[in-house]
């Protein structure tokens, strides 16, 4: 018995050393099995792509708290809300990566940018316009260096719009506009830099003050000639269906620059007088036509946004952008309405402007 178990003793040696010198006795560790050659669990699906993963986190992130970015340097907040629906191209950019890596973490964080850019923007995708209306309105910022008034007033009057705004109306070029349109609109109204024209009458026409001046400089004018560059004015259309009241404005311009960021004093300040001018206005009836040199989606526009709805979101087919005329890459041009109801909104043919004139259809 004693010589067996010391039989059993050796030949265990034996195996033991035959492991050793890589023999037989147990196989190889190889990739993916214990020791330290598992790098296939530390590359799985899972676990690869994870900056992919994070910086898809994080842009979601980004566009669902963007009203949280504060405006204080820069407006940076402004900056971002402005062109906030490009942030989704980022997304598609990102997949490609989470493919190329075959990392199932890095598609499954593209679900947060994805939901939220769709709950934001998908409403856009679709067309929401619909027949009928009782009225087509029309704004244009006609640009004051525009090298064709004269077609560019024959292409809006071939329009079919009941109700023409018009900002940036240049002087030397305004008689041409009143002798094209005067055919189609016998009734109009300008007031500085922007007017009306209309198929309908007009009355109770007025300048609407968008801050363009400010401080006891701008105070000490006289309004002659404060009305010589005059950017808003308020007139009421008679229609079938009652007084419309109409609000055309031209809010000051904004400036990008990497040191400032984005500079937007005089048109917040004209904003905000706008909203007051429209939380003011007695007619249950409200369009707001113009160029407001800013997207619906900026908080600079929340006292006019929280009163008057937007015909392209309501019913648009697509984003409408507007600005610049060769590549629209946003909509700054807009149709608000309150009190009616819009049944299309679109995007006219370019005209001799660097700004595309936008119409809507409503209805009572």
């Amino acid at each position: 018995m004693t010589q067996v178990d010391m039989a059993g003793t050796a030949q265990g040696d034996v195996d033991t050393a035959g492991t050793a010198q890589g023999g037989a006795g147990l196989p190889d560790a190889g990739p993916g099995e214990n020791g330290p050659g598992r790098t296939g669990a530390r590359t799985g699906p899972w676990k690869r792509g994870r900056v992919l993963a994070a910086v898809a986190l994080l842009l979601g992130l980004f566009m669902l708290l963007h009203a949280s970015i504060p405006n204080r340097a820069g407006n940076l907040g402004s900056l971002v809300e402005t062109f906030l629906p490009w942030f989704g191209l980022v997304i598609p950019v990102l997949l490609t990566g989470a493919l190329l890596r075959r990392s199932v973490l890095a598609v499954v964080a593209l679900l947060l940018p994805a939901v939220v850019w769709l709950n934001l923007f998908g409403g856009l995708l679709t067309d929401k316009s619909h027949p009928g209306g009782d009225l087509t309105v029309v704004s244009h910022n006609v640009g004051a260096d525009n090298p064709d008034a004269v077609g560019t007033a024959r292409a809006l009057a071939a329009s079919g719009a009941d109700v023409l705004a018009l900002e940036e109306l240049d002087p030397g070029a305004l008689r041409t506009y009143e002798k094209e349109l005067a055919a189609a609109y016998p009734h109009h109204e300008v007031l500085g830099t922007v007017g009306v024209w209309s198929r309908l009458p007009l009355s109770d026409t007025r300048t609407v003050d968008v801050k363009m001046d400010a401080g006891p400089l701008g105070d000490a004018k006289p309004a002659d000639v404060k009305l010589g560059y005059n950017r808003g004015l308020r007139t009421t259309v008679a229609t079938d269906h009652g007084p419309l009241a109409v609000y055309v404005a031209h809010l000051g311009s904004v400036r990008v620059n990497p040191r400032a960021g984005l500079s937007s004093g005089r048109r917040d300040a004209g904003a905000q007088a706008l909203g007051r001018a429209v939380a003011a206005e007695r007619n249950e009836r409200v369009v707001l036509l113009g160029d407001l040199n800013g997207t619906v989606d900026d908080r600079a526009y929340k006292d006019v946004t929280s009163r008057m709805r937007s015909a392209q979101e309501e019913a648009g087919d697509g984003f409408g952008f507007s600005w610049p005329a060769t590549f629209p890459v946003v909509r700054i041009d807009q149709i608000l309405v309150r009190g009616v109801e819009p049944d299309s909104s679109w995007v006219l043919p370019a005209t001799g402007s660097d700004h595309l004139p936008v119409a809507a259809r409503v209805s009572w």
